[in-house]
């Protein structure tokens, strides 16, 4: 009976390792979302490029970011960088807005041309599936990092990995950060 309790014992660990090892795998690309004309868009389609993924909000105190963001992404976009907007509503109800007045807004008040998504929701019991990949740990491997407000920025490497979460306030026209997102760039 030992011997089969230990090997019993032995084989659940294997079972166990496997399946945290299957999990740590799971990238990016194995989501979806519909973009802000309500389109499905699988995320497999930004394979190869490193993603800058920010939640972003018309109403808020840090909305002038969309300028810095449209700035990267004019800077770095012919290099493989892509931004990735997705709207939330999550935080004192500063994005009200149906996804045609989002997109109006960014279109006309700062000249948006990188992707915009249709509205989300980044945090609680109805967060969007990949917003759960990339504040769990146990989903992306690198860290449990809650969405803190708008503006909350994830950069993906080229393999679809989570590598770094920037801060709501943190702008990425400040060198250390735009130098945080475009070293991954330079990675094959």
């Amino acid at each position: 009976m030992k011997l089969f309790t230990k090997i019993t014992l032995f084989l659940s660990i294997v079972a166990l390792c496997t399946a945290f090892k299957a999990d740590s795998k799971k990238t990016i690309y194995s989501f979806s979302a519909e973009d802000i004309a309500g389109n499905k868009v699988n995320l497999s389609k930004y394979e190869g490029k490193v993603l800058l993924i920010v939640n972003v909000a018309s109403k808020c105190g840090l909305t002038p970011q969309y300028a810095d963001l449209q700035e990267l992404y004019d800077k770095y976009a012919d290099q493989g960088l892509e931004v990735l907007a997705f709207p939330a509503n999550d935080f004192m109800g500063q994005e009200p807005g149906t996804n045609e007045e989002i997109n109006s807004f960014c279109t006309e008040k700062f000249g948006i041309t990188f992707t915009m998504f249709g509205k989300v929701t980044v945090t609680g019991k109805n967060m969007h599936p990949m917003y759960n990949f990339l504040t769990k740990k146990a989903e992306n491997g690198l860290m449990d990092g809650p969405v803190k407000w708008n503006f909350q920025k994830f950069v993906i490497n080229r393999e679809g990995q989570l590598v770094d979460v920037i801060k709501p306030v943190d702008r990425v026209k400040e060198a250390d950060i735009e130098k945080r997102i475009t070293k991954y760039l330079n990675k094959p």
